[in-house]
């Protein structure tokens, strides 16, 4: 008996959690190709995603990057912004995997614009957290410290951790009189 693609779906998620992340490929590969004869390209753009993610964990950096590539296409056609922004800052994480460091950092500043018209706060957050550290290691230190300031700002849901280092960068701004 052949699965649903939800159901296909659903299992691939499961062997992700699980770190099975060959077979997991494969049910979300199954589950693209029944949204895809269903006509359901939000669904498929989204199993690209997913594949993508799985790949890029695999080191397998260039067909993680045309899984993203083609989702992220489908998202901008169908107008989805944050779809197109997930896989826009996946996109990123790609890049700076394969050592494209100046291309992740124009791929995480391209989501954050979009999240940013979203008004999608925790992501733009969570992207520019992650854009402040690629700064600070490529050697520009004040625009890394000062974008993953601005990230842990705008961050609804920060970790203990993030509220720790947001109360003592506020500190620092009181005693010194500016900011980083």
């Amino acid at each position: 008996m052949a699965l649903a693609a939800e159901e296909l779906q659903k299992e691939g998620l499961r062997l992700f959690e699980e770190g099975l992340y060959d077979e997991a490929a494969r049910r979300f590969n199954e589950a693209l190709e029944h949204f895809a004869e269903e006509e359901r390209e939000i669904e498929a753009g989204e199993m690209l995603n997913n594949i993508g993610i799985i790949r890029r964990k695999q080191g397998h950096w260039e067909d993680a990057r045309e899984a993203i590539e083609e989702a992220r296409r489908i998202f901008i056609r169908l107008k989805d912004k944050a779809r197109e922004a997930q896989a826009q800052g996946n996109l990123g994480g790609i890049y700076a995997s394969m050592g494209r460091r100046d291309e992740a950092i124009e791929a995480w500043r391209a989501a954050i614009v979009l999240f940013d018209e979203l008004e999608d706060r925790q992501h733009q957050g969570d992207t520019l957290l992650t854009l402040g550290v690629a700064l600070f290691k490529s050697g520009q230190r004040e625009a890394g410290l000062a974008t993953y300031q601005a990230g842990l700002q705008l961050l609804e849901h920060p970790t203990v951790m993030q509220q720790v280092t947001r109360t003592l960068l506020a500190i620092q701004t009181r005693i010194l009189g500016a900011g980083i």
